[in-house]
């Protein structure tokens, strides 16, 4: 099947993801549909020493930099310093709970906020025009009704299912009423920000944080 590409800046360790943007495409096989989000270089995180596991640099990095790195997984300011107060944690369950905490307690302008970062994502210029004008097609009229990128976090499918996935998600929620359209959206943004963060925190900078769709 066709693979997305990042809507959102891409942060270095991320889940696949789609956006009306674009992420990487695997090479060889039909391109890949992700969002994107802030690119942030994992070296800029300050290690305690070489070689320590990603969460310890996060645990360790300065306010400004780990808030950095949680909002290039979901543009939410208030989410992101949510978490980072708790900091240090003691382990990635702790942290991802933490993250899921956070994004329960988004009010409207922060799930807003976080869909203003996201875009919707897109296909790898050497996909069928026929994927390409569909999949335009589906997120036009969905950002037409309401008013933002379609976020859906790809997590547990296989890339060949993306972009199966995505139109079928957007033709479902196009019949939502904008109310229950945003809350189904704040939903995904929760589960993109999880996937990416763990993803992040793995330390797997040739992991494109995109990857859960938009």
């Amino acid at each position: 099947m066709h693979h997305l590409s990042p809507s959102r800046p891409a942060v270095p360790f991320e889940e696949p993801t789609l956006s009306s943007e674009s992420h990487a495409g695997l090479p060889k096989r039909p391109p890949p549909l992700h969002h994107s989000h802030r690119a942030l270089d994992p070296s800029a995180i300050p290690s305690p020493r070489h070689g320590a596991p990603g969460l310890a640099h996060f645990n360790a990095a300065p306010a400004d930099l780990a808030e950095a790195v949680l909002l290039a997984c979901c543009g939410s300011r208030r989410w992101a310093q949510r978490v980072v107060a708790h900091r240090p944690y003691p382990d990635l369950d702790a942290l991802l709970a933490a993250s899921d905490e956070a994004g329960y307690d988004l009010s409207p302008a922060d799930v807003s906020e976080a869909l203003s970062g996201e875009s919707s994502a897109g296909l790898h210029p050497g996909a069928p025009q026929a994927a390409q004008t569909a999949l335009s097609a589906a997120h036009a009229a969905y950002e037409s009704r309401f008013g933002h990128a379609f976020v859906i976090s790809l997590h547990g499918y296989h890339p060949d299912e993306y972009l199966d996935q995505v139109l079928a998600g957007i033709r479902t929620r196009l019949a939502h009423e904008p109310d229950e359209e945003r809350a189904v959206s704040a939903e995904e943004l929760r589960g993109l920000a999880r996937s990416r963060l763990a993803h992040v925190v793995a330390n797997h900078p040739e992991s494109d944080v995109a990857g859960a769709s938009r």
